[in-house]
C-alpha cells in the first residue's frame, strides 16, 4: 500500500525536485513496497513518451523541451537517499536528434559525480537502433545496462507498436559487446507461448545476459492490451529455473515482478561481476 512516513517524505521530495518517475507515471502495482523502502526509479526527459506502446500507461504525446537542469536534481536526490544502487529510466524522445543520449550521459556522470560509491542501472529506450547513441550511453559507464524486449518477437509489433524485437535485441548485443553488464525483461500474459518464451530466454543467454526478469503483464485501462491469462506462479518458478539454467546469472521471476523490481538487492552481484566488464564501477574505481 502507498503509505508510511517515508513514503510521503520521498513523494514530496519528487515533487519539490520536479521530477518524474516511473513508478507513478506507469502506474507500477510496487510502489507502496519500494518507496517505503527509499527504492525509486527516476524517469528523465519528461514525462511524455512519443511512442504508443499497448502495453505502458505513460502519457503519449508532444513532450516538452528537453530540461538540461534534470541531470543535476536527479543526481541529487539519487546521492540525499545514499542508495547502493538505483535504476533510471526515460519515456522514448523520438523527437531528439540523439533521442536523449546525450541527457542520460549527463545524468549519469552527475549520478557519478555526486554518489561515487552508488551503482547506476539505466534502462533506456532502443534510440531507434542508432548504435552511436547507445555508444553516448555506454561511454557515460552505467554499472548495468538495461533494455526491455517486453515480449516475444511474435507479439512484438502488436504490443510494442513503434519497436521491433530485432531491432532491441541488436541494442542489447551491442552493449554487451561493449563489454556492459546487461538486463532485459519480459511481460507474461500477452498471448506468447511457453516455447516461445524458452526460445527468447536461449538466445537471451547466447548473448550473454546477466540479470531477466519476467512478470505479468496487468492491462493499466480499458485503452490498453486485454491479458491473455493469468500465468501460474509455479510457471514463473519453471521459468526462473530453466533461464538459471542456461546460464542467467540472476533472474527475478513472479506475478509482480516489474523491470526494477528489487533491483536494489543486485548490487553486491553487479559489484562482483562488474570487474568481468569494461564498462561501469570497475573501471571508474
Amino acid at each position: 500500500m502507498a503509505g508510511g512516513e517515508a513514503y510521503h517524505d520521498l513523494r514530496a521530495r519528487v515533487r519539490e525536485l520536479s521530477l518524474h518517475t516511473v513508478c507513478q507515471s506507469a502506474s507500477c502495482p510496487n510502489i507502496g513496497e519500494c518507496w517505503n523502502n527509499r527504492a525509486l526509479t527516476i524517469m528523465i526527459l519528461g514525462n511524455i513518451c512519443t511512442r504508443s506502446c499497448r502495453f505502458c500507461d505513460v502519457a503519449t504525446g508532444r513532450p516538452l523541451p528537453v530540461d538540461t537542469d534534470e541531470p543535476r536534481r536527479v543526481a541529487e536526490i539519487l546521492a540525499e537517499l545514499d542508495l547502493q544502487h538505483t535504476v533510471i529510466t526515460s519515456v522514448d524522445r523520438d523527437d531528439l536528434s540523439d533521442g536523449g543520449a546525450s541527457i542520460w550521459a549527463q545524468t549519469l556522470r552527475q549520478c557519478h559525480e555526486q554518489a561515487p560509491t552508488m551503482t547506476v542501472e539505466v534502462l533506456v529506450p532502443d534510440f531507434k537502433g542508432d548504435l552511436g547513441d547507445v555508444d553516448t550511453v555506454l561511454d557515460a559507464q552505467p554499472d548495468v545496462f538495461a533494455h526491455n524486449l517486453e515480449t516475444v518477437p511474435r507479439l512484438s509489433r502488436q504490443v510494442r507498436v513503434q519497436a521491433r524485437y530485432d531491432r532491441s535485441y541488436a541494442v542489447l548485443e551491442h552493449a554487451r559487446r561493449r563489454g556492459a553488464l546487461t538486463k532485459t525483461g519480459l511481460m507474461l500474459g500477452l498471448g506468447e507461448t511457453l516455447d516461445e518464451v524458452s526460445e527468447v530466454i536461449d538466445q537471451l543467454a547466447a548473448l550473454g545476459l546477466t540479470i531477466l526478469t519476467l512478470g505479468q503483464y496487468l492491462q493499466p485501462s480499458r485503452k490498453h492490451l486485454e491479458i491473455d491469462r493469468y500465468v501460474h506462479p509455479d510457471e514463473f518458478a519453471q521459468l526462473k529455473v530453466y533461464a538459471e539454467g542456461q546460464g542467467i546469472a540472476h533472474v527475478e521471476s513472479g506475478p509482480l515482478v516489474r523491470s526494477s523490481y528489487h533491483a536494489e538487492g543486485q548490487a553486491e552481484l553487479i559489484a562482483r561481476l562488474a570487474g568481468h566488464g569494461t564498462i561501469g564501477f570497475a573501471s571508474r574505481a
